[in-house]
């Protein structure tokens, strides 16, 4: 292909399960408004609904921008990274947009935006976006994805601290070439997160103030719901990102010594959390944790550990709930 038609945004969209979703997703990438070609790179994992038959209705609606991809068996439960590796290599853009199946955008120039924005600082990898959350079926808002209010450059430290919820996974979009080069800490755990760090390490994450897209909460077959059911997941899940950071400090030489040793500390609360270990919360070593704790959250945990108290009288124990 030309360059004149090579696309400048590869949107990259992973879906399983998604049927009652995936329609909303496709709808708000063939709505962009353009100056440039872009593409849609979707992957049904093998669903067992109907997302891939909603998929090719689209396809067949606008086959020069949807390029599919059907799996007859899953590969997620093969190699977590697999599928956004296999979707990467074969993105053609510049710039690569994310959009999970289950998301959508609402800005018919979400992607104009944010390509200019990265076009006009070359020295930034990754930009981002604010974002609303929704109830999953009613789309109902319940709140934003909001790291700041207006337009910045978020710094790396910024990024590190908030966690891979600081800001939404269909807000992001990033130059494909930091995909060149995967340090050991994005090797290690192929999450969000991982891409977020990496792509803000050069020149921090570009941010727009505008909501252009929305988050669906507590969707059906979504990642965070299955490891949020399973308390013991979620647990080694946090282990994992843990471990993460050890191996970001050690790819940075030190360089963000500070607030990844503070992440892991916060990081190490909510596993004592989860695992019910209350005393050890109590220490000294996580008093600053505890008193950051919205008040909320504070008498919650209290009213567990009396609970735990009285459970372990009785026999009791286990993961929280």
């Amino acid at each position: 292909m030309s360059d004149v038609h090579k696309p400048l945004v590869s949107i990259v969209c992973n879906a399983y399960n998604h049927e009652k979703y995936i329609g909303d997703a496709l709808s708000g990438f063939v709505m962009q408004k353009t100056s440039f070609p872009y593409e849609i790179l979707v992957h049904d994992d093998a669903s067992a609904d109907n997302t891939a038959s909603v998929i090719r209705r689209y396809e067949k609606q606008y086959p020069e921008l949807i390029k599919p991809i059907y799996q007859t068996e899953n590969q997620y439960s093969k190699r977590a990274r697999s599928v956004s590796e296999l979707q990467f290599a074969r993105a053609r853009g510049k710039y690569i947009a994310l959009c999970e199946g289950d998301d959508y955008w609402t800005d018919p120039l979400k992607l104009q935006k944010q390509a200019d924005a990265l076009e006009s600082h070359p020295e930034v990898d990754i930009c981002a976006h604010a974002a609303l959350s929704v109830r999953a079926d009613t789309k109902k808002k319940i709140g934003k994805v909001m790291p700041a209010a207006a337009d910045c450059i978020l710094p790396a430290e910024s990024v590190i601290a908030g966690g891979g919820k600081y800001v939404a996974t269909s807000s992001i979009m990033f130059r494909r070439t930091i995909n060149d080069n995967i340090p050991d800490f994005r090797k290690y755990l192929w999450l969000d997160y991982t891409l977020q760090i990496q792509g803000a390490l050069r020149g921090g994450m570009m941010y727009l103030g505008g909501c252009m897209s929305c988050y669906r909460k507590d969707a059906e077959a979504s990642w965070s719901v299955r490891v949020c059911a399973d308390k013991r997941l979620l647990a080694a899940h946090y282990e994992q990102i843990c471990e993460m950071l050890k191996i970001l400090d050690k790819d940075t030489g030190g360089q963000y010594h500070g607030v990844i040793s503070k992440t892991i500390k916060q990081t190490r609360f909510k596993i004592l959390e989860i695992k019910k270990e209350y005393k050890t919360l109590f220490q000294k070593e996580y008093r600053d944790v505890f008193s950051s704790l919205a008040p909320f959250h504070k008498l919650k945990i209290l009213v567990k550990y009396s609970r735990c108290v009285l459970n372990k009288k009785h026999g009791g124990g286990g993961y929280d709930k």
